[in-house]
């Protein structure tokens, strides 16, 4: 039975009309137009899906949309803006941190919770923060010098 399900997304107060055991993936792309998440695996172990749910990385593959009334859920669009990019997306663009960029909007989703909660990480802290996230193009060292970059930023207090 479908029913409305209302959550903050990307800091707006947003409804929709689902079933609960909808996916948020589904919902994101389909009802709200949002295509930053992926379809990756379907089994939430590639992270190309991942947002944020009250500040946790979460899979959007995996994620019945009835799970989240009154949440706070954050996509890779709800970082920043092309005219105010995220530290984050700086420092990726700068680097040229990515290849195909299948994999990066979750990355980035991964990269921001771990400086969230951590905002001077090690390299191996980084490499711990992103290990589920699955990319194939094989940029994980300008990923990690992104990551790095970002968070040296933040701290200098040049954006987050």
């Amino acid at each position: 039975m479908r029913q409305t399900i209302q959550f903050t997304l990307n800091g707006l107060t947003t409804s929709v009309e689902a079933e609960e055991s909808d996916l948020l993936l589904d919902v994101l792309r389909g009802q709200l137009g949002l295509f930053g998440a992926r379809f990756g695996c379907g089994a939430g172990q590639c992270g190309a899906c991942a947002v944020l749910v009250d500040g946790k990385v979460a899979a959007a593959c995996h994620t019945e949309i009835g799970a989240l009334a009154g949440k706070r859920i954050v996509t890779v669009e709800g970082l920043g803006t092309p005219e105010a990019p995220h530290p984050l997306q700086a420092a990726f663009l700068e680097l040229q941190a990515g290849q195909c960029g299948y994999c990066l909007s979750g990355i980035l989703i991964g990269a921001k919770a771990l400086l969230d909660g951590n905002p001077d990480p090690t390299r191996a802290e980084i490499a711990r923060a992103l290990d589920w996230h699955l990319c194939r193009c094989g940029v994980h060292n300008r990923v990690m010098d992104a990551v790095a970059l970002a968070a040296a930023r933040m701290r200098e207090g040049a954006g987050a």
